[in-house]
């Protein structure tokens, strides 16, 4: 079999050129036929950011030199999220690069794309040891990704194997009233990319007390996202509740994480130090946290939705926990 590396950065070159051909641009057509939450520039951005983060040869042979490779291939199945395009991803470049086999199960909601990208690694290796999961067949490990109530199945099925689950996470923005126009632009970029739904979306803002926070204003391109503004816009105004209105999102005042893709919600904080507990207190609720500041693990303005190599989901190794026996 070719050089793990070199699959994946091969993948990357055929990617650099995803959208142009027609096959392609018919995968795309397909992917939004069945998820009515897709669009275009959200998969073509997708698609740009695991090329640009995850698959540059010289990356990942920086990042896989802290792992070894397995010398005793193990059965990993690997249940998909579907919320954003693509986002089971890096679990099956994870699960590939650490030695191991991938037994996916791919969202419902993201199968067209995921197949796309699985046809195009078999095209460049054909021995890729990638097969479908079957709830019916036993897995060394698993590695699964849902919402609390799946988690809470997963565990039960699971409950012999060695597994990783991920549920509901959030992701805020920490301000201090000093970003420049460039940083609040891709602030707003960091906000409504993939319509609010991936759990790197920011939909939390800590801002201090007194300052007027002005967002740039921007359009929702999701058909069921502008439903979705609209309705919250007519509640809010019936109730006579304050909101700002971004056109792509509301902000609201408040201290919870919202319950609506529609909503932001800014909490105005008088001490950073505040905020710095806040964010320890929930800790394993934040997925990310972007800011210019001083703040542990935190990202710039704009990268929220360009995780690296090295950024794990819920802060857990996926690569140790693959490796560990």
């Amino acid at each position: 079999m070719r050089d793990i590396i070199d699959i994946f950065a091969t993948l990357g070159d055929k990617l650099q050129s995803f959208g142009d051909d027609s096959h392609a641009s018919a995968v795309i057509e397909s992917a939004i036929e069945q998820n009515g939450w897709f669009t275009k520039p959200d998969i073509e951005r997708a698609v740009e950011a695991i090329r640009t983060e995850m698959l540059q040869p010289e990356s990942l042979t920086k990042w896989l030199s802290d792992y070894p490779r397995a010398t005793s291939p193990k059965r990993v199945a690997i249940i998909m999220a579907g919320n954003i395009p693509l986002v089971g991803f890096f679990d099956l470049l994870c699960v590939l690069c650490s030695g191991h086999e991938a037994h996916i199960k791919p969202s419902s909601k993201d199968r067209v794309l995921m197949q796309y990208i699985i046809d195009t690694l078999r095209s460049i290796e054909p021995s890729l040891p990638i097969y479908n999961y079957s709830s019916e067949e036993r897995y060394d490990m698993v590695i699964a990704t849902g919402g609390d109530d799946a988690n809470r199945y997963f565990e039960s099925h699971f409950a012999d194997t060695k597994r990783l689950l991920r549920g509901s996470r959030h992701s805020v923005a920490v301000l201090s009233g000093k970003e420049s126009a460039e940083e609040l632009k891709a602030l707003v970029e960091d906000i409504t990319a993939y319509s609010g739904l991936g759990c790197r979306s920011v939909s939390m803002i800590f801002a201090p007390e007194g300052v007027n926070i002005e967002l740039p204003h921007s359009t929702a391109i999701n058909t069921k996202l502008r439903r979705n503004i609209a309705s919250m816009r007519a509640l809010y105004t019936i109730q006579q509740r304050k909101f700002v209105d971004y056109g792509a999102f509301l902000m609201v005042e408040g201290k919870e994480f919202a319950t609506s893709l529609a909503l932001v919600v800014i909490q105005r904080y008088n001490d950073i130090a505040d905020v710095r507990a806040w964010l320890t207190e929930h800790r394993d609720h934040i997925q990310c946290v972007v800011s210019h500041l001083d703040i542990d693990g935190c990202v710039a303005f704009g990268e929220a939705q360009h995780p690296t190599l090295w950024e794990y989901a819920d802060g857990v190794d996926t690569m140790k926990f693959l490796a560990e026996e």
